[in-house]
């Protein structure tokens, strides 16, 4: 029992994301397969064609985080915590994205750039961290 509590007061969200990057990379590619058929077969006569420009620029950047997600499960727990900055960047970029063209409300794209940082945040992340991931060479 207070192993159980331990263990809840030692929640730390970027080990939590490092340690759920296959799921999440599994959840993302879902979505992002299944929010680009929407797209590509519900949404050509509903919305202008730049709008569905723009929701396959969502559907283009989930996807490109969920294969990193993937390709990052596999390295160092260093290294997987740039999980966290592309998931919470991927679901604010392209899910303001997909709430800009679906409900067509313009002030949604003001805070796609946010999402934008955090993606690029898990870049920088993984640059910094990659020395954890390659093996040393003596």
């Amino acid at each position: 029992m207070s192993s159980n509590i331990q263990q809840r007061s030692s929640f730390k969200p970027l080990a939590w994301f490092a340690n759920h990057s296959l799921e999440l990379a599994a959840i993302l590619g879902f979505l992002g397969v299944a929010f680009g058929a929407f797209g590509a077969h519900s949404l050509e006569n509903l919305v202008t064609p730049e709008r569905l420009d723009t929701f396959e620029v969502g559907v283009r950047y989930q996807m490109y985080h969920a294969l990193a997600l993937l390709a990052i499960s596999t390295l160092s727990q260093a290294c997987r915590k740039a999980a966290a900055f592309w998931v919470i960047g991927s679901v604010i970029f392209s899910g303001s994205l997909y709430l800009l063209v679906l409900l067509d409300v313009p002030v949604l794209g003001a805070i796609t750039p946010i999402g934008g940082v955090f993606q690029l945040a898990g870049w920088v992340w993984l640059f910094v961290k990659a020395k954890d991931a390659l093996p040393t060479h003596t």
